[in-house]
């Protein structure tokens, strides 16, 4: 199969396109024929090994963090899902491999499809909609009624955590650039702040929640505006010791992650507040529930219109690392089931020894002889 893989870290956007076999299935995998997988920003930190320290991988490394296809294969133990299935996932961090024609899944990582959408829509949701789940319901546990800021909410993360908040209750309230302002309205935020017509933290006050998507530039602006106990949540920030702890690092990387974190938890517990890191993981059990708020409120993503296929994996990360993107950025896979390749690979070899009798005469009695043995239809 193709896969695009990465030797080593490095700061320049290159992979290759190799051929590598099938990989192998466990009791408790599927084997997901790939469809369509969604290209994020996520995808180039773990090229350059920005987040090594949570995650470091071997290599050759296939990357990829979500994808949406459908079962080939399921391991002796899956009850859930059997081939010809129609799923999606957020791969487990620990093993990457959507940009590829084929990978193997925990059947605890997928969940089916939601109904009315097609590979390349459902791709885009499973890492952003599993985002914003994980971070209202476990880091926030937000109450209905309760409000959540997110500021830089206009791409493609705002595009799935604003109707997952308001389907959980919450008042929500975006910050972000113009033109997302109608598209992000419509998805139910109660409150758009167009940010070059506008600064936030002179409008805003009082705020329950933030969820921060811009890092450490608006870190002072994003905590004022927060309540007294409120909590700021970054998906782009410093991972602190809290969140070292409870992923279970190692000591040392407690402790490096404790130090890093240490200006931002300070600045937060003199205001009486808190600071908090999320890294998204995989959760099937979380992504069906994701599956049911999609298609209750029609949620689909917008798709940047741009295509692309493996072979163009490297122009499709620079067009992300750019950041001038409108939806989600998709590769797009024209695969084959493996059964269905192995009969195009016999059709191939049959075509061809055909057409080596033709240039070599007797072709007719050879063609006679091959389909009585064969009883092969070529449609």
């Amino acid at each position: 199969m193709k896969a695009a893989q990465i030797t080593r870290y490095s700061k320049n956007i290159r992979m290759t396109v190799n051929d590598i076999p099938v990989p192998e299935i466990g009791d408790d995998d599927i084997l997901i024929r790939v469809k369509a997988a969604a290209v994020n920003p996520v995808d180039i930190l773990n090229l350059t090994g920005a987040v090594r320290l949570i995650q470091d991988y071997k290599m050759p490394l296939t990357l990829g963090n979500e994808c949406a296809g459908i079962v080939e294969k399921a391991g002796r133990h899956v009850t859930r899902f059997q081939p010809g299935d129609r799923v999606y996932s957020r791969l487990p961090v620990s093993s990457l491999g959507a940009f590829a024609e084929y990978v193997a899944v925990p059947a605890l990582a997928a969940a089916r499809m939601p109904e009315g959408l097609d590979f390349v829509t459902a791709a885009a949701i499973p890492l952003t909609g599993l985002t914003a789940y994980q971070a209202i319901t476990e880091e926030l546990c937000a109450q209905p009624g309760e409000t959540v800021f997110i500021p830089g909410g206009s791409g493609s993360f705002g595009q799935m955590a604003v109707p997952i908040a308001k389907a959980l209750g919450l008042r929500v309230i975006v910050s972000g650039n113009a033109r997302a302002k109608d598209a992000l309205l419509s998805a139910g935020a109660d409150r758009y702040i167009v940010y070059t017509e506008e600064n936030d933290w002179e409008t805003l006050s009082g705020v329950d929640y933030i969820i921060d998507t811009l890092g450490d530039k608006e870190f002072d602006h994003e905590l004022s505006v927060l309540k007294e106990n409120g909590i700021l949540l970054s998906l782009r920030g410093i991972p602190n010791g809290a969140f070292a702890q409870k992923n279970n690092f190692p000591l040392i990387k407690r402790l490096l992650f404790t130090l890093a974190g240490a200006k931002y938890d300070r600045k937060a517990k003199r205001q009486g507040k808190a600071y908090k890191f999320l890294f998204v993981r995989a959760d099937g059990a979380q992504l069906e529930k994701i599956t049911q708020i999609v298609e209750a409120n029609h949620i689909a993503p917008k798709i940047d219109p741009r295509e692309f296929d493996l072979s163009q994996i490297n122009d499709a990360l620079q067009l992300v690392a750019g950041g001038h993107i409108n939806g989600k950025v998709i590769l797009r896979f024209l695969n084959f089931c493996l059964e269905c390749s192995g009969l195009r690979n016999q059709a191939a070899v049959f075509i061809s020894a055909l057409l080596c009798q033709i240039m070599n005469g007797g072709y007719r009695n050879k063609l006679l002889a091959e389909n009585e043995r064969h009883s092969l239809f070529l449609y």
